[in-house]
């Protein structure tokens, strides 16, 4: 009886490593996003579309904020970071966890992946995985010195194949070559010149914390100069349209004011049905410079409470 217990739990054990993953199931990745109804990657990450995206980067980051925070995520945004230059970006996360060594554990890790026939060091793995209009965020745990996940041939590697930038809780070398590379921009800790060390990936597309921020893969992450904020998949539309509804609205307010049609007082409180039928005439008048689709339009303002 001893003899066939040991047998089943050595089975187990082999069986376990057979099947262990540096990255979740696709079960898994559906239970990490359970709201999402859209298209998702092989892995089972959610895809925004592209659209969506591209109009989201015309929003704020209060913008967006205010719609999370209204949905109850009280958690997503980050500041507080150094930059390569001032230029925003907008993609799919996907997200990388990195733990203080522990040799064992780190060498376990590697022989994984090289089974899995991924190539080099870990920290290379999560970059050779992305695709156009992804964005690597890391959760280093803040470690800049000797935590230096990127330097200038990673950046060029990384913007080669995702067009997009990366945020990091950690740190990045070779600002100078960074800085040369068109079009790409990176949310760190801070610039050191030393190597990452001691370091090494536990995971790669899990839920992580970004400082007192949650990222989940999929996500759609706005960085802008204020700092960054992650959106579930699922309320990207919303944000999208309340955002862009919401610029509409100061748009006809701000013309209605500067011709005094009405006063600050009428525009700045609960609007009258005057001023709301005034506003769907307005909206018919500049339908060729919306955002979004009439259609889209009115099925938002049905539940909308002005």
């Amino acid at each position: 009886m001893k003899k066939l217990f040991l047998l089943s739990t050595i089975f187990i054990a082999v069986n376990s490593f057979c099947f262990a993953q540096i990255e979740p199931s696709k079960e898994l990745m559906e239970f990490y996003t359970p709201k999402w109804e859209g298209e998702r990657d092989v892995s089972g990450r959610p895809l925004v579309s592209d659209d969506l995206m591209d109009r989201l980067l015309n929003l704020s980051i209060e913008e967006a904020w205010g719609v999370l925070r209204g949905e109850g995520y009280h958690n997503q945004f980050e500041g507080g970071w150094e930059m390569i230059n001032d230029k925003p970006f907008v993609g799919r996360a996907l997200t990388v966890q990195y733990m203080p060594n522990r040799p064992e554990l780190k060498d376990n890790i590697q022989k994984m992946g090289e089974k899995q026939g991924r190539i080099g060091p870990s920290n290379s793995w999560p970059i050779d995985m992305l695709k156009e209009r992804d964005v690597y965020v890391a959760d280093g745990f803040g470690k800049v010195f000797n935590g230096t996940l990127i330097g200038d041939n990673l950046g060029n590697s990384i913007y080669a194949k995702s067009k997009t930038g990366v945020v990091l809780d950690a740190g990045a070398r070779d600002l100078e070559g960074l800085s040369k590379i068109e079009g790409f921009n990176a949310f760190v800790r801070g610039f050191d010149p030393t190597f990452i060390m001691e370091m090494m990936v536990t995971g790669i597309n899990v839920p992580i914390g970004i400082g007192r921020a949650s990222c989940v893969p999929g996500d759609v992450v706005l960085a802008k100069r204020e700092g960054v904020i992650f959106i579930p998949a699922h309320l990207v539309q919303k944000v999208v349209i309340t955002g862009e509804f919401i610029a509409l609205r100061d748009r006809f307010g701000i013309q209605m004011l500067k011709e005094g049609v009405y006063t600050p007082g009428q525009i700045d409180t609960q609007w009258t049905d005057d001023i709301k039928n005034a506003f769907i005439k307005w909206l018919d008048k500049n339908k060729d410079s919306l955002p979004m689709s009439r259609e889209e339009l009115d099925e938002y303002m049905k539940n909308r409470t002005w």
